[in-house]
């Protein structure tokens, strides 16, 4: 479809007006066809926003009307029905001599008749390569509480998608190891999963889809098992109100504590429960609390049997701090294995608020089952050779988290023990055809009945190019086997259709990021990851791993979110085609957030959307304001139609918010957090702007003889947390590229394997609110760093300006523009300090990075501070100051980002010194002069460990800057 509409548009705007083309300027007649569409009201009566006609294209030799509206037309409920009456109303309102030809009409990019969620593609404009073979049943899980539907992504449908390799057992040598080299600081074991997991698998997720993931897909250590099979298990209880509790005729789950040998199957070891399925409004339930160890995000896992009355709905209840999301899980397919439901914030502790509930409740008749829930990743705890790996799960290779969720032996354990590196290989497409077996695409093998539809491998590949060029990548498929057919019947060509797919969308995506990119091959060859599977499926080369091009791009992370998205939208473009359904891409994340003051108990929360150039169907339609009200958990959203949100708030509660863009295509990845706060009586108000957008890769060396990633200067700024690093590099000489292992270009160590380590989580802006609000003395509102650089925000209303500049900084290798102060920012900060506005400024890099004349002069003139060149290793954790001392975070750590780097900052014209590093040089500067008050600090005051003396802390700041 995409190919004829930009061929039918590349003629359209070739023509000329000697051939009958005629582009209309005609205001009038825009207007009559806009006015039509405003006044134009679906059953439901969604739509009152002013439509525009931002394009009126008239070819009189083709006599075609095409129709460009306005994206905020598409933000309405449409019918089939509702379509045909739209273009009938459209056409009366043409001038007579046009009203019979053919009229195209476009909104977001969408041909408007792709609209209506029924929208069938003509089989001229699609593939339909599934035919009439499709999965219409309810999927194996859904967010019940998901505030809207998706119609135009990839609802209900079922995808396996796995991160290449991973720490394995070599009999052979009696060790455990990766399955590939140790370069450039990391693996490919480890590397492709920070594509897959904090991108690649959300995008498919807000796009309605439901993953299936071989690895262990939380980056969490910490695992803990409720279940029936735990004797006196105080967090195990059963509540029978309407249909009992009683032991299924199957054997189910049972937990160990140590270690399971080879073939061990903990869901044969135990028994699991079920009760009769009621719609009474009275029913029986089993809740499911854990004592977690940290606060922190753990995945929850369920797990159940399926018997022959088991119901399609099962209703699951996740209470995450308090807020509820409720579930609904078809146990109709995919029983006695771990079912994953979504990761949730967890508070530390066994309380009521953080817990799992299953109920009986239903709309059908028959049972509902109930073994374990597992929350958090945890540790390897498959025993190979006497001993386990010693590492995350997360970490470890297919073979043995598929044994841990119950798969028979004949997929993970064909070699019997004796080759866990070609089990390894084979278990990632044999977990999916166990799981798919039964159903409408695997109809004829065995196995859980999951609709399993397509399979993805997304690896990383080996060479070089000694010449200092990309590498870039290739996509594997396999089409000769099995007499060239998969297990449904269709041929196996479609995963080379889909080979060529992925491969082209790099093409189009990545030179916009990367400035250009490079195309390998499209191999059509022998893998088992690509022959084994029984669904179109394909290995993705994403790029190469041992040539540092690639790499530098490779480890930023905002090529791995273009990279991923990348990947989603072909997959989404592929499903949808492959059953004749047009497609809509999720929007990008909106930018430039605010909350505001409007009254004394009202706020407002603004916003813009983020057009994505690539994607004109990506434009949103809604967004959903998600909130936290005090200690409590983010709830399940507000949807909103305008980009902005008045809400009335209880003065003496904090509250945390962060916004998605939505349209028929899915969600887009959050905003930042933004907090405010309404403190009884106090008449100061204190803005918190978040400059902290950072995310980057690490230090680059490339000077011609030597190559690599610098840790120790830069470890650079991931998105949240990351699972990818293996160590530092040893090894920087170009002479030495090619050479693989010890000696040879980017060879590294492993002090870094199974560590994780935080980046920039996008909520410290949450963390200073919360030590504002210690002083009960200020109200809080806050703002990104944009709203403060491109709009008129009036800053008279705030008393001082809480600045977070966190690890912001420029480097001219990274993808995206982050220096810590620029100019435009600079102009509003001396500005304000003009009007007597008092600012506390806080971060890594506020000297380091402001090197030049002028800049250096801004420090002097505004913050009143000079920057002292040195190495600020000998710094420490220790700072004192303000009559306290306290630590920060410096080393690289999974609970908040580290302050590797901090500078030193000292006192110019009548500033003071205010704190101290532990080798006594200046931490931070403060200033009291009559026209302003400025305190500015050489490292981020959210690094402070303590949340108590970083409440303290701040305290002692606002002190001094409001005096």
């Amino acid at each position: 479809m995409r190919k004829k509409i930009v061929a039918f548009g590349l003629i359209l705007a070739l023509s000329s007006p000697l051939y009958g083309f005629m582009p209309v300027e005609d205001a009038s007649l825009k207007n009559t066809i806009g006015n039509y569409l405003t006044r134009y009201c679906t059953e439901k009566k969604h739509s009152s926003d002013l439509i525009s006609i931002e394009k009126l294209q008239i070819d009189n030799s083709r006599e075609t009307v095409i129709i460009s509206i306005s994206n905020n037309f598409a933000n309405q409920y449409l019918t089939s029905k509702d379509v045909k009456k739209l273009f009938k109303g459209i056409k009366k309102v043409l001038p007579s001599y046009c009203r019979k030809y053919q009229l195209s009409v476009q909104t977001c990019g969408t041909p408007l008749q792709y609209l209506p969620e029924d929208a069938i593609v003509p089989d001229n404009e699609g593939n339909r390569f599934w035919g009439d073979i499709e999965y219409k049943d309810a999927p194996w899980t859904e967010n019940a509480s998901r505030p809207f539907g998706i119609t135009h992504g990839l609802h209900n449908r079922h995808i396996t998608l796995w991160a290449s390799h991973g720490r394995y057992y070599d009999a052979d040598k009696g060790v455990w190891k990766w399955q590939r080299p140790n370069l450039f600081g990391t693996t490919e074991d480890l590397f492709t999963q920070t594509i897959v997991v904090p991108y690649l698998i959300p995008m498919l997720q807000n796009a309605g889809a439901v993953v299936f993931t071989p690895r262990e897909r939380d980056w969490q250590t910490d695992e803990q098992i409720v279940d029936n099979d735990i004797s006196k298990s105080p967090s195990y209880l059963e509540v029978n109100v309407k249909g009992d509790w009683k032991t299924t005729p199957e054997k189910g789950f049972s937990f160990h504590l140590g270690t399971y040998e080879n073939a061990e199957n903990p869901f044969t070891a135990g028994t699991a429960r079920m009760a009769k399925a009621t719609k009474s409004k009275n029913y029986s339930l089993i809740s499911y609390q854990p004592y977690l160890n940290n606060d922190g995000k753990y995945a929850v896992y369920v797990s159940y049997q399926t018997l022959d009355k088991s119901i399609p709905d099962a209703e699951y209840i996740v209470y995450h701090k308090g807020e509820a999301t409720r579930f609904t899980v078809n146990q109709t397919m995919g029983g006695s294995t771990w079912v994953y439901l979504g990761t949730f914030d967890f508070a530390k502790g066994s309380s009521q608020e953080n817990r799992v509930v299953i109920t009986n409740r239903s709309k059908h008749h028959g049972v509902v089952t109930a073994d374990a829930v597992r929350f958090g990743g945890g540790m390897g705890n498959i025993e190979r050779g006497g001993t386990t790996s010693g590492y995350p799960r997360c970490l470890e290779g297919a073979r043995y988290y598929t044994q841990w969720a119950g798969a028979p032996a004949t997929v993970y354990n064909g070699r019997l023990g004796k080759n866990d590196y070609a089990d390894d290989i084979n278990a990632r497409s044999y977990m999916s055809n166990w799981l798919g077996g039964g159903s409408c695409y695997e109809p004829s093998i065995e196995g859980k009945k999951v609709p399993i539809e397509l399979s993805l491998a997304v690896h990383s590949d080996a060479g070089f190019d000694s010449n200092g060029g990309l590498i870039g990548s290739l996509a594997i498929c396999t089409t000769n086997f099995n007499e060239g057919k998969l297990n449904s019947g269709i041929s196996r060509l479609i995963s080379k259709d889909f080979a060529n797919r992925l491969l082209n969308g790099f093409d189009r995506d990545l030179p916009v990021i990367a400035n250009r990119w490079v195309r390998r091959y499209l191999w059509d060859r022998n893998y088992s990851e690509t022959r084994n599977p029984e669904v179109p499926s394909v290995i993705i080369e994403t790029l190469s791993h041992q040539n540092f091009p690639d790499m530098i791009l490779g480890q930023d992370p905002n090529f791995k979110f273009a990279m991923a998205r990348s990947l989603y939208k072909t997959v989404t473009r592929f499903i949808n085609e492959g059953h004749g359904r047009p497609t809509i891409i999720q929007p990008l994340a909106p930018h430039n957030f605010k909350v505001e003051f409007t009254d004394n108990s009202h706020i407002r929360l603004a916003w813009k959307a983020t057009e994505d150039n690539l994607e004109p169907s990506a434009y949103p339609n809604a967004y959903v304001v998600y909130t936290a009200i005090g200690a409590s958990g983010y709830d399940n959203g507000t949807i909103v139609k305008k980009p902005f949100y008045n809400l009335q708030i209880v003065p003496g509660i904090q509250y945390n918010f962060k916004v998605t863009a939505i349209n028929r295509g899915g969600e887009s990845f959050p905003t930042e957090e933004l907090s405010a706060y309404r403190q009884e009586g106090a008449t100061k108000n204190i803005l918190v702007v978040n400059g902290f957008n950072r995310l980057s890769g690490p230090a680059v060396i490339d000077n011609g003889e030597q190559q690599g990633f610098e840790l120790d200067k830069d470890p650079g700024v991931s998105y949240g947390l990351t699972a990818g690093w293996n160590g530092k590099q040893q090894e920087f000489s170009v002479s030495r590229m090619g050479i693989e292992g010890p000696g040879g270009l980017g060879y590294s160590g492993d002090e870094l394997a199974g560590h994780f380590i935080m980046g920039n989580d996008f909520s410290a802006v949450k963390a200073h609110t919360e030590a504002i609000v210690s002083a009960r003395k200020y109200n809080v509102v806050s703002c990104s760093v944009q709203v403060l650089e491109t709009e008129n925000i009036n800053l008279s209303a705030y008393q001082a300006i809480d600045l977070i500049l966190g690890l912001q900084k420029y480097n001219s290798h990274a993808l995206g523009y982050y220096k810590v102060l620029p100019k435009t920012l600079q102009n509003h900060l001396r500005s304000y300090t003009q009007k007597h506005g008092n600012l506390i400024v806080s971060g890594s890099y506020i000297g380091s990075d402001m090197q030049d004349i002028n800049e250096q002069q801004f420090l002097t003139d505004v913050l009143k501070v000079s920057y002292q060149q040195n190495d600020s290793t000998t710094a420490g954790e220790f700072i004192n100051g303000l009559g306290a001392s306290f630590d920060i975070y410096r080393q690289p750590n999974p609970l908040h980002y580290a302050a590797t780097s901090v500078d030193r900052l000292n006192p110019v014209m009548n500033a003071i010194c205010a704190m101290q590093y532990s080798d006594g040089t200046s931490a931070a500067v403060g200033y009291q002069g009559n026209d302003y008050h400025v305190f500015t600090t050489g490292f981020p005051l959210e690094c402070i460990k303590s949340r108590e003396k970083r409440n303290a802390i701040m305290r002692g700041i606002l002190q001094y800057v409001m005096k």
